[in-house]
């Protein structure tokens, strides 16, 4: 029988609650991710149910879903290849010769666990690949979502060569390392479905952010690059707001609750991540309700360029945690601000959509992709904006995506949204090799299909090629 959570976690009133199909996203073999490594990269689905009376908890604590790979989706009708080029328009592009022949891309991910077994089937034969990791090793995770999304990416665009590489996931410099290798190379495009919460304010600002900016270009040069990116999976594992304090300092999430429910999707390691713009620090502190103990907590630094404090922990099966969030030091007495809440393998209780897409996704310079079902709506997981009062995501695009490398698994969530797009600029780059980035990246959006919701949510609309 499943244990009461204490009244204190009860449902908050007036606030952004969704629960029921839940899950995230899988960087190898189904149930398996880097949640055992530090930091897990990236989150998933859920639906937008509301809460609603004594269910939410069994619901909260269990979420009923269908697993996909990539994510855990709701069910839908299988889709074909030929149908999925064809939702793109890319099935006539190919017909007239359009295939990407002359473009290069490169797809800056974490798992190409056994890519080689991939050459010439779901990938290109040849592939050009560097590890910016310590060990210099390509394959060092076992996972495979880097391989999903070359696959993607070569069969929408089969004629455009493509580049893998990888990185630390603490080591923000690696990645824009590997952002201007590729550019190095050659490659015009970039597809990451990896998110990194904590590499920015939560508003697309942040020294990476204006390192990223600086390589890529402005887009009106002649190897400026775009760089597409998942718009993340957290629309259920976000809180983004003013920081209101109780009078012991601690955070309100809500009718003067001060603990926010987490929900372990599995036993990995979970990550509760807070970012915040620079000049002050915040406390996050997770605890085990079940043992009554608190099982971590972080102190953010106020005299760094971005704010941010992770609390990483091994759950147990069957415990309850809450976090809790305070500022810290000489900023507790201070004007209020406002803070980002992601939480990594797990769902929180109280939670808000709005704002929620992570890094690289939050930056002006990046081109941010959610996910929709076949009907154009929005999946209940996929990230919202606005970010800093601008549109985010740029654009959705319809999965699962199916595959054929791994038969009977499609490849869902967000990081099967951003490499759609990312192919389709490269069929409109293909046929337009002059072009700047920038007039690529209108062309795209102008093409766009318009869909059901708002501008928050789906962006332009569903991508497509013009």
């Amino acid at each position: 029988m499943m244990r009461k959570l204490p009244g204190r976690l009860g449902l908050f009133a007036g606030t952004a609650l969704w629960v029921g199909l839940t899950g995230w996203a899988l960087f190898g073999a189904p149930g398996r991710g880097l949640h055992g490594q530090s930091p897990p990269f990236d989150t998933a689905e859920g639906s937008s149910a509301p809460l609603s009376s004594t269910s939410f908890l069994e619901r909260f604590r269990t979420g009923r879903s269908v697993r996909v790979y990539g994510a855990i989706a709701p069910a839908e009708e299988p889709v074909t290849l030929e149908q999925a080029l064809r939702r793109v328009g890319a099935d006539a592009w190919h017909a007239a010769g359009q295939r990407g022949r002359g473009l290069k891309i490169a797809v800056l991910d974490s798992g190409f666990k056994g890519y080689r077994s991939a050459l010439g089937k779901a990938l290109p034969a040849r592939i050009k690949a560097r590890s910016f990791r310590f060990d210099g090793n390509l394959e060092a995770r076992d996972s495979q979502h880097g391989i999903l999304c070359g696959e993607v990416l070569h069969v929408l665009a089969p004629e455009a060569e493509l580049f893998f590489a990888n990185w630390e996931p603490d080591r923000p410099e690696q990645f824009v390392e590997a952002v201007r290798w590729a550019r190095r190379e050659g490659a015009r495009i970039i597809s990451c479905s990896i998110i990194m919460p904590t590499w920015s304010d939560g508003e697309g600002k942040g020294p990476t952010h204006q390192k990223l900016t600086e390589v890529l270009g402005p887009g009106d040069r002649a190897g400026d690059v775009l760089l597409f990116a998942s718009a993340g999976n957290t629309a259920l594992r976000h809180w983004g707001g003013a920081y209101l304090p109780l009078r012991d300092g601690w955070h309100n999430w809500g009718r003067g609750r001060k603990e926010n429910a987490l929900r372990p999707l599995g036993s990995e390691r979970l990550s509760v991540e807070l970012s915040a713009p620079g000049g002050t620090a915040y406390e996050v502190v997770v605890r085990d309700v079940t043992d009554q103990r608190d099982v971590g907590s972080s102190t953010s630094s106020s005299a760094s360029p971005i704010s941010t404090a992770v609390v990483r922990f091994d759950p147990k099966a069957g415990h309850d945690y809450t976090a809790k969030v305070r500022r810290a030091g000489k900023a507790a007495a201070g004007a209020p601000g406002a803070f980002h809440l992601t939480v990594l393998g797990g769902k929180l209780q109280v939670a808000t959509r709005e704002g929620s897409v992570p890094f690289p996704g939050d930056g002006p310079e990046v081109f941010a992709v959610g996910a929709t079902d076949s009907k154009g709506r929005r999946l209940s997981y996929s990230s919202c904006g606005p970010v800093a009062g601008r549109t985010k995501p740029d654009l959705v695009a319809t999965v699962p995506f199916p595959s054929t490398w791994r038969p009977g698994q499609p490849f869902a969530g967000t990081s099967a949204a951003s490499p759609q797009a990312a192919a389709l600029a490269a069929l409109v780059w293909s046929r337009h090799p002059g072009w700047t980035a920038r007039q690529v990246r209108a062309a795209l959006t102008g093409a766009a299909r318009p869909t059901v919701g708002k501008p928050s949510e789906v962006g332009r609309g569903v991508v497509r090629l013009p």
